[in-house]
């Protein structure tokens, strides 16, 4: 067990004197004064899980959100994605209890606990916060590091339902907190985003992907290809935005989610039935140019949206390669060009912008429209994660950046559009043996 722990008093003088500010820099992606509001919510946490679980010797964790920069509905088809840590996170103050349960607290809903000694799958828990805690405490078991009791609180700036992963982070921040109390960081960020995966498949009952985990745990920017989704290959690639002179900005639409389920489920399965068609399961798995030379006899049998969004895949599942290519290579100006693409794929291929039928709320094809009249011809836009709903992305010279938010919040509503950064790092401690204070 790491025995590099500290008491809550000791714990928030060394974070309100600026100790580890060096380390918050790198979590958040600003210095100076900006970081007083960041130490403030760290020292507001730790005072929290004292009040809940008393004052004893803590840890302090931290795992970002993350946001799809590239391969727009690529990864249910066996394709390629780019994705990013960012600067809003989950933190968590966290203790081992000296007993076998897990007691987690986040902030806004009911504390859930779980035995690690009963690491079977409990069907009623499908869905649950408890099927994620249980899943992650069976997979490190079954790896030979199995794990002890422990409390967390946890509080999160990262939206719900954005599409920037709340639940991967969560996902990631649990096994976080067990690789350091009981495994001695056996686990690299990549296994514990692998874990995740595990957890949120085989426990909590959902078939994702490793692109939102992997992006949590890693920071940066990971290139992920799924021609395998069993096993995935990736590279991180770092990016510095700010270096770049860029703000990423990702807008709240304000439009709900709420009935959009058909919508979302027929991209998938219309893709689908185009590689049918050419005698596969994913579009992944076919030739382009098959495609090609069987459009007409597939645009009878499968309709010309499920043709338009096949056309999306092959173009975007590229794109996604040339985008890290154009990140590994210090070529920004070409990323930026190749984002601006994506959005016009998805916009006139995939179709994702306005539900079907949808005339007197656009809300996303209006935020798009946004951003175009505001950049005006500068930084970058496109539709981030699922579509129909949600948040928009948006690349923004930093000198652009506050009269950009500005204008959004006066249209879309106050808060509506967020800065951010890309995150240096991933999954992290606010301190730790090797490192010491900062």
């Amino acid at each position: 067990m790491n025995n590099n722990f500290l008491l809550a008093d000791q714990a928030k003088a060394q974070i309100a004197s600026g100790t580890y500010d060096r380390k918050l820099a790198r979590w958040y992606g600003v210095t100076g004064s900006a970081l007083v509001s960041y130490r403030k919510r760290l020292i507001s946490a730790i005072d929290r899980f004292t009040e809940i679980y008393g004052d004893r010797p803590l840890r302090v964790f931290s795992v970002s959100g993350r946001t799809e920069l590239g391969g727009n509905h690529t990864d249910h088809q066996c394709g390629r994605v780019l994705a990013g840590g960012i600067s809003l996170d989950l933190i968590a103050v966290a203790a081992p209890n000296d007993t076998t349960e897990i007691q987690v607290y986040s902030e806004g809903f009911s504390e859930t606990r779980i035995s690690v000694t009963e690491t079977e799958i409990i069907p009623e828990e499908c869905g649950s916060t408890a099927a994620l805690i249980r899943g992650t405490a069976a997979r490190f078991a079954q790896l030979g590091r199995p794990v002890g009791g422990f409390a967390a609180y946890i509080t999160s700036d990262v939206l719900a339902g954005s599409g920037m992963s709340s639940s991967a982070a969560f996902e990631v921040m649990i096994g976080t907190i067990c690789n350091d109390f009981f495994a001695d960081a056996a686990f690299s960020q990549a296994e514990l985003a692998i874990i995740a995966q595990y957890a949120e498949n085989i426990y909590f009952g959902k078939p994702c992907g490793l692109m939102d985990q992997m992006a949590c745990a890693l920071g940066g920017v990971a290139a992920i290809d799924f021609e395998d989704p069993a096993a995935p290959r990736w590279e991180q690639i770092r990016l510095d935005l700010a270096k770049e002179g860029y703000a990423l900005c990702i807008i709240d639409t304000g439009a709900d989610h709420a009935d959009l389920t058909d919508e979302y489920a027929a991209v998938p399965a219309e893709m689908r039935s185009v590689a049918v068609m050419l005698g596969k399961q994913y579009l992944r798995e076919t030739e382009e140019s098959a495609f090609w030379k069987k459009l007409p006899e597939l645009r009878k049998a499968c309709g010309d949206r499920a043709v338009l969004r096949a056309m999306h895949f092959y173009s975007e599942n590229a794109r996604a390669a040339e985008q890290a290519s154009a990140l590994r290579n210090g070529r920004f100006s070409d990323y930026l060009a190749l984002v601006n693409a994506s959005g016009r794929s998805s916009e006139a291929h995939l179709q994702n912008i306005t539900p079907a039928g949808s005339t007197a709320h656009q809300d996303v094809a209006v935020a798009l429209a946004l951003c175009e009249k505001l950049l005006d011809g500068k930084g970058a836009y496109r539709v981030h994660g699922g579509g129909f709903a949600g948040t928009v992305q948006a690349y923004v010279p930093i000198g652009k950046a506050e009269s950009f938010r500005q204008e959004i919040d006066c249209v879309l509503g106050a808060g509506a559009c967020h800065v951010l950064q890309i995150r240096a790092c991933g999954a992290d401690a606010l301190w730790d043996e090797q490192e010491g204070a900062e």
